[in-house]
Order: C-alpha cells, then sequence, then structure tokens
C-alpha cells in the first residue's frame, strides 16, 4: 500500500471537521514546498545580482566591440 493510499484510508475514517483539517495542512506543505522551489531558483540568479542593476539602458546595448 502507497503512502497516499494508507493516508486516503485514514483520512476515511475521520469526522468531516478533522478530515477538513488533513486538507488543509496538505495545502499548506504544497504552499511550503513551492515557495522553497522559488527560493532555489532564485539562487541560481543572485549571483548576476552585481551585474543587472534593473535599469536597461539601449545606447549601452548597442555600444559593444563584438557589433563592430
Amino acid at each position: 500500500m502507497s503512502t497516499a493510499e494508507y493516508i486516503y484510508q485514514e483520512v476515511q475514517s475521520l469526522p468531516d471537521d478533522q478530515a477538513r483539517k488533513v486538507l488543509d495542512f496538505v495545502a499548506y506543505l504544497k504552499a511550503r514546498c513551492a515557495e522553497q522551489a522559488s527560493a532555489q531558483d532564485m539562487a541560481a540568479f543572485d549571483r548576476f545580482g552585481a551585474v543587472y542593476d534593473g535599469q536597461f539602458n539601449r545606447d549601452v546595448l548597442y555600444d559593444r566591440k563584438v557589433l563592430g
């Protein structure tokens, strides 16, 4: 029996209000995991924070040697 099946079996025996609390906890865990994943994804870009300051200057963009 998988973990999800075991949880389902256990929750079936609970009263409705307690089953709703389990569902709320599952939603909390999913949101928390999503936040952690988002933070990890952004960590890869942190090293570029000093390179890009959020301002875009088109003149500087076209003033490069490779465009010669």
